[in-house]
């Protein structure tokens, strides 16, 4: 592409509390992994996740008000779960119990909808922050006061009620499934909830285990850790088992290499009505006409934004593989058009091959967190 691309930014004049809050989360949890054999790089980003979060916190105001041409692509439903997404992953990054008293007596009654379910997505990381303030129940923090204590507690009510709603066979699942088991919620890359909440389940089923919880209760029936991973694998891939194969996956979801596999995976990676793999690249039968600009247009084209049009209608596949692209996905009867102007279901995008390089590394092992919270 060799048109201008012009730099957009927020600022005090024209906040954007949604992706100031959203960057600030991503810093935060990033220290963390970078916390012991990078401690200087590890302060760095801590320092700017702090600076960002109170920008986010002081100047509130919707992203996509502030820059409206966003609106018809990615329009904010609201900013209040990023706050408290920042201020969870801040918590767990520096101990220090502003953050946690933020999420609960300032702000947990106005804007965690405690009790309410939500599907996490880029637009929405309530679901997300419900499983993260979960893990300091179950790893026993301690001497902290009541009023935490009880918020705390219901944002693990909530993440059990997201985690039951997610279990086919538990009397509270969801309905919103396709005939082929996929959980699917929108039209619109239906993919990326499937993935997410696949991914929020491993993450509780490993909280289970690591704190020796055996059980989740949904309406009184009895669920364990395994009901939670064995969803998660339903969604994507039920018979790659092997730690190796996993690997290989996750870095070709990074686009590092391809990979041929004799088992049957699940429903995004083939064992579905179209049995066909929804990952670029994998299997022998996945999309071929992916709306991407630059999977579609030959590498030695000279074109213009405009010109562009020309490569998008046309009957070819494309010629450019986008290994590793997870595309929007079915619809809810499970049908797949493989065309590049079917922008709903073969757009790839880079949240949902995140959420699946994610999900896939919590598949490896079991249970990799600490053994206490403190």
């Amino acid at each position: 592409m060799t048109e201008r691309r012009p730099v957009t930014q927020v600022n005090t004049s024209f906040p954007g509390t949604e992706v100031a809050a959203e960057t600030a989360a991503a810093l935060a949890s990033a220290s963390l992994v970078f916390k012991e054999n990078d401690p200087d790089y590890s302060s760095s980003l801590l320092t700017h996740a702090r600076q960002l979060f109170t920008f986010a916190d002081t100047y509130r105001a919707s992203y996509s008000i502030s820059i409206p041409q966003v609106q018809g692509f990615y329009n904010s439903t609201g900013y209040g779960d990023e706050l408290l997404w920042a201020a969870s992953w801040l918590y767990h990054a520096t101990r220090d119990d502003s953050y946690l008293r933020y999420v609960t007596e300032l702000n947990g009654q106005r804007f965690a909808n405690m009790e309410i379910t939500t599907w996490f997505s880029w637009d929405d990381k309530l679901a997300g922050t419900q499983v993260l303030l979960s893990r300091i129940i179950f790893f026993g923090a301690k001497d902290m006061p009541t009023v935490e204590n009880l918020d705390l507690q219901m944002y693990r009510k909530t993440a059990e009620l997201v985690m039951c709603g997610l279990l086919p066979d538990s009397p509270t699942a969801t309905s919103r499934r396709t005939d082929g088991g996929l959980i699917w919620i929108t039209e619109w890359n239906p993919l990326q909830h499937a993935v997410a909440s696949a991914f929020l389940a491993v993450l509780y089923s490993d909280y289970m285990l690591t704190s020796q919880t055996e059980t989740l209760y949904c309406s009184g029936n009895p669920y364990k850790p395994d009901d939670l991973r064995n969803f998660a694998i339903s969604q994507v891939n039920r018979n790659l088992v092997a730690k190796e194969t996993l690997c290989r996956m996750i870095d070709m979801c990074r686009g590092v290499n391809q990979l041929s596999l004799n088992e049957q995976a699940d429903y995004v990676l083939g064992e579905n009505p179209m049995k066909m793999s929804y990952l670029v690249g994998y299997g022998s039968r996945y999309p071929f006409y992916v709306h991407h600009r630059g999977s579609s247009i030959p590498v030695n084209a000279d074109t213009s934004c405009q010109d562009g049009f020309k490569w998008l209608y046309s009957d070819d596949p494309n010629p450019n593989i986008a290994v590793g692209a997870l595309v929007g996905g079915p619809s809810l009867n499970d049908s797949y058009s493989d065309t590049r102007d079917n922008v709903k279901q073969s757009e790839p995008s880079t949240y949902n091959s995140a959420l699946l390089v994610g999900l896939l590394s919590g598949l490896i092992s079991t249970s990799s967190v600490v053994k206490s919270y403190t």
